[in-house]
C-alpha cells in the first residue's frame, strides 16, 4: 500500500450506506459525482516496482543511449528484439472485449491439454522506422529459433530497407533464449552473423529492466491490443489478428509463421569455447559484446 493514497474498495452503494450513517446521505450518483470532481476512480494496480537494483544500471542505459545515438548518425539498423508469453491455440479463454451478435464460447477451463498447440511469438521492433515484424514458432522459445527469427526477417525484409548497413545493433533483456549468460545464445549468433554476412552488436538491458526494452513498450502492446477479446482457435486466425497491428503513429507490423520444430537441451559445442570468436566490449562485457562474420 501507499500511506499517501486515499483508497476504498466500497462500492457507490457501500460508501452512500456509510455517509448516510455519518449523517451526510448522498445517493450513489451524487458520491460518483464527487469522486470525480477529486479525481478518484476505479484504478488497478500496476506493475512498476522492480524486483531489485543492479549497481550499474545507470552506466548502461548511457552505455545504449551512445551506442543508439552511433547507430542512428551511421544510418545502421537499431533491432529490439524479444519473446513474447507463449499462446494456446484452441477454445480457451482469453482477455478482452470484442463487439459482437453474442460472445465467444471457450471451455470452461483454461487447461493446457485442451489446446490445440501452442504459439511461441518472437518480435523484432525496427526502431528507426517504427516498423514491428513477428515470427511464430510451434515448438520450442530456444535461442537457435530466435537467431532463425532474425536471419528470416534480415533475409526477406531488413537488408531491403538497410542495403548500405555495416553493422546491426540488438537491444534485449538479459535472459530468455537470448541470455546474455548462456554460450549457446552466443554459438548461434555467431552462426547467424556468417550466414548473414554482417555483424550484429548486442545489447543487454540490465537485470530488473526488461520493461526498458523499447518493444516491451512500443510494439507489443498494440499486438496485445489487435488480439484481444479473440479465441486464437486456429493459427490462420493469430496470424491474421497481428497483422492488424497499427497505431495511428504508422506503426505497422508483418508475420511469418516457421514450421521447424526445434529441440530444447542443447549444449553448446567443446569447439566453440575454446575458439569463440565474440567480441567483447570493455564496458561491462557481460552486457556488451559483437558477433563478427568470418
Amino acid at each position: 500500500m501507499r500511506e499517501n493514497v486515499l483508497w476504498t474498495d466500497l462500492s457507490l452503494y457501500g460508501l452512500s450506506d456509510a455517509l448516510g450513517v455519518l449523517g451526510t446521505p448522498l445517493s450513489p450518483t451524487s458520491v460518483k459525482l464527487l469522486l470525480l470532481d477529486k479525481r478518484i476512480g476505479r484504478r488497478k494496480i500496476v506493475k512498476v516496482l522492480p524486483g531489485g537494483r543492479t549497481p550499474e544500471r545507470n552506466e548502461q542505459f548511457e552505455y545504449i543511449a551512445t551506442l543508439r545515438s552511433e547507430y542512428e548518425d551511421a544510418g545502421n539498423p537499431i533491432f529490439s528484439i524479444d519473446s513474447k508469453a507463449r499462446e494456446h491455440l484452441g477454445k480457451l479463454y482469453r482477455d478482452g472485449r470484442v463487439y459482437a451478435e453474442a460472445p465467444f464460447q471457450a471451455f470452461d477451463h483454461d487447461f493446457p491439454s485442451w489446446a490445440d498447440g501452442t504459439v511461441i511469438t518472437h518480435g523484432i521492433y525496427d526502431v528507426l522506422r517504427n516498423r514491428g515484424h513477428l515470427n511464430l514458432g510451434l515448438s520450442y522459445d530456444t535461442s537457435e529459433f530466435a537467431c532463425d527469427s532474425f536471419r528470416w526477417f534480415w533475409q526477406r525484409i531488413g537488408r531491403y530497407h538497410y542495403p548500405s548497413a555495416t553493422s546491426i545493433l540488438w537491444l534485449c533483456d538479459g535472459g530468455g533464449s537470448n541470455s546474455c549468460r548462456q554460450y549457446l545464445f552466443k554459438q548461434d549468433l555467431q552462426r547467424l552473423v556468417d550466414a548473414i554476412g554482417i555483424e550484429i552488436r548486442v545489447a543487454h538491458y540490465p537485470t530488473y529492466c526488461s520493461k526498458f526494452n523499447p518493444i516491451e513498450r512500443r510494439f507489443f502492446p498494440h499486438v496485445s491490443r489487435a488480439c484481444q477479446g479473440v479465441l486464437f482457435d486456429t493459427l490462420n486466425t493469430v496470424v491474421g489478428l497481428m497483422r492488424k497491428t497499427s497505431t495511428r503513429t504508422g506503426l505497422r507490423a508483418t508475420v511469418h509463421v516457421i514450421k521447424r520444430a526445434y529441440e530444447k537441451g542443447r549444449k553448446v559445442t567443446e569447439d566453440f569455447k575454446a575458439n569463440m570468436r565474440i567480441l567483447f566490449d570493455n564496458l561491462r562485457p557481460n552486457w556488451n559484446y559483437k558477433a563478427v562474420p568470418q
